[in-house]
């Protein structure tokens, strides 16, 4: 009987699965089916009007300049090479933005568990005021109060000879050898983060060694960098007549997009600190307590890795959320992803091609910001069970 019943039931499974094949194939065939109407009408439109589709247009001369760029680039090239330097621009801006954000948040959220009275009122008011002012008002008043407060790059204020603040942005030193210097400190942090890493987790949780690691590796970066402006020297910025020359430097664009996107995102980054840590049960701390462990210890191996399997789903949502939110660098004029499809828009009129370009381009970084936040919070879960 049961022999005759383990069969029925097989094909009863089985004829399950087959129906729920057939179902699916029928949804996948009416949508591509849906989708090729649309993609049929649109190009019936677009040829009825003399308007050109399709990707071709990216081979050819954009003709336009960029304000900056991570790559070289002039007008005779192609509106691909110029959709490159927006993405790189895109990805440098969010980058740095999701590094300081973050360090911001965690201290802003420390602040406002303080005991502290004024550290208390600091904290909330970062958040309050931040959080509820629209992103694109802090941009324009970021941007204004860079290119009308600051002075004039004859005027400019020094940090020593190794900086320079001005309307034309900040000028800061280099080692002479640019290229060489970074990606000998790109390599150097890579090593010593693979190495510390497969040290620490002797002792330390997942979380911790890692964490532990990706400081000894900003250390060795920074190390490296220094001995690279020791060893081949250093190029400083230097007022020459009305410009400064020497050095590399941040655009007002760069810096008001920067400082908008960490200010901004950082009072949501501190809410999610705050939560994770309150969300810890007091018995935990009582706990780790009672056992000898100091304060410091008690929150790095007890409190903070709990918090962290709280934080780091809505982390991941707010670092996705800020490079959407890099979209608004148009309103500052930074050449990002959008101004560039922007331009390429009023150039040639193409623009159904430059917004899928565009929805494309940060699903991808969406997708990969998911994919590393995902390992992150495999990583966070499993050190803090």
């Amino acid at each position: 009987m049961n022999r005759h019943g383990d069969e029925a039931f097989h094909r009863r499974e089985k004829s399950r699965k087959k129906k729920a094949f057939i179902w699916q194939f029928i949804l996948l065939a009416a949508l591509l089916v849906i989708f090729g109407s649309f993609a049929f009408n649109i190009s019936s439109n677009l040829a009825a009007r003399n308007i050109h589709s399709g990707f071709g247009f990216l081979s050819e001369s954009a003709g336009f300049e960029l304000g900056e760029s991570l790559i070289s680039f002039s007008s005779t090239e192609s509106y691909g090479r110029a959709f490159l330097a927006g993405l790189l621009n895109t990805i440098r801006v969010a980058a740095v933005s999701i590094i300081t954000a973050t360090v911001l948040g965690i201290i802003v959220g420390l602040m406002r568990l303080s005991k502290h009275p004024l550290l208390k009122f600091l904290g909330a008011a970062h958040v309050e005021f931040y959080r509820n002012i629209p992103l694109i008002v802090q941009l324009l008043l970021i941007y204004l109060l860079i290119t009308e407060l600051l002075p004039d790059s004859t005027e400019a204020l020094h940090f020593g000879s190794w900086a320079l603040l001005s309307k034309a942005g900040l000028q800061y030193a280099v080692p002479t050898d640019f290229h060489a210097a970074a990606a000998a400190s790109a390599v150097s942090a890579i090593l010593c983060f693979i190495f510390c890493r497969r040290t620490f987790i002797k002792t330390y949780t997942g979380l911790i060694s890692s964490t532990l690691a990706l400081g000894c590796a900003l250390l060795a970066g920074g190390a490296v960098w220094f001995a690279a402006g020791i060893i081949f020297g250093w190029s400083k910025p230097e007022l020459q007549g009305f410009a400064i020359e020497g050095g590399s430097s941040l655009s007002p664009e760069f810096l008001a997009l920067w400082i908008g996107l960490t200010l901004f995102t950082s009072s949501a980054i501190a809410e999610i600190i705050r939560a994770g840590v309150l969300a810890v049960p007091k018995g935990q701390w009582n706990a780790a307590l009672s056992l000898g462990m100091t304060q410091m210890e008690t929150v790095s191996y007890v409190i903070f890795p709990q918090a962290l399997k709280l934080a780091v789903p809505p982390l991941a949502s707010q670092y996705m959320n800020l490079t959407k939110n890099s979209s608004l660098a148009v309103v500052v004029g930074y050449p990002d992803l959008v101004s560039i499809g922007n331009s390429t828009i009023n150039l040639n009129g193409q623009a159904l091609e430059v917004i899928v370009i565009i929805m494309s381009v940060y699903l991808v970084l969406n997708l990969i910001i998911s994919v590393l936040m995902n390992k992150v919070n495999a990583l966070v879960t499993r050190g803090a069970r």
